[in-house]
């Protein structure tokens, strides 16, 4: 595999299995970091609605796909990117050689719970908000965030519900 795409649920874990990747060799990308780029350039706030907002106003200006085209640019080796919530990025990525979309999940509860833990403003302050907030990254909107679907394309699910060490392992078999 040389390029492992991760899309999957807030506070599923995406990032433990990129930081595992990285350990492994793999170069680490973020959509959402190009989002966040975007927010600063514009002088705005990065919070998780922001980022909802800015991510849909660059798919509409630039079309549905336009994050993976910017992060293929940077691409040179193998490569994990994070943050794939929409589904041109997946089918964009797509016809990239070796690439394997890797879905990230875990009961809400618990992924809740990790994402108060970060403390970062793009958190939701009570589980109902963060189920909320989450229903807006599942639209069928084509130029939004379709969250849902691109985990309903992923070539391999990983359920993250158990400790660091069994989610390594769940990674390390699929490598």
């Amino acid at each position: 595999m040389r390029i492992i795409g991760l899309t999957g649920t807030n506070g599923a874990g995406k990032g433990e299995v990129a930081a595992y990747l990285i350990g492994k060799g793999y170069t680490y990308f973020s959509l959402s970091d190009l989002v966040r780029e975007e927010l600063r350039k514009k002088e705005k706030e990065v919070t998780r609605s922001n980022l909802i907002k800015m991510g849909t106003e660059l798919r509409e200006k630039f079309g549905p796909d336009i994050l993976a085209k910017r992060i293929m640019k940077k691409v040179k080796h193998r490569a994990v990117i994070d943050s794939i919530r929409n589904p041109s990025e997946v089918e964009y990525l797509r016809k990239q050689k070796d690439f394997v979309l890797l879905c990230i999940d875990a009961p809400v509860e618990l992924r809740y719970e990790r994402v108060r833990k970060r403390g970062r403003k793009e958190s939701a302050a009570t589980l109902e908000e963060f189920i909320k907030k989450e229903e807006e990254e599942m639209t069928g909107y084509e130029k939004g965030q379709q969250l849902l679907n691109c985990m309903k394309m992923a070539d391999y699910t990983l359920i993250n519900d158990g400790s660091l060490e069994d989610l390594h392992k769940k990674v390390e078999e699929l490598l």
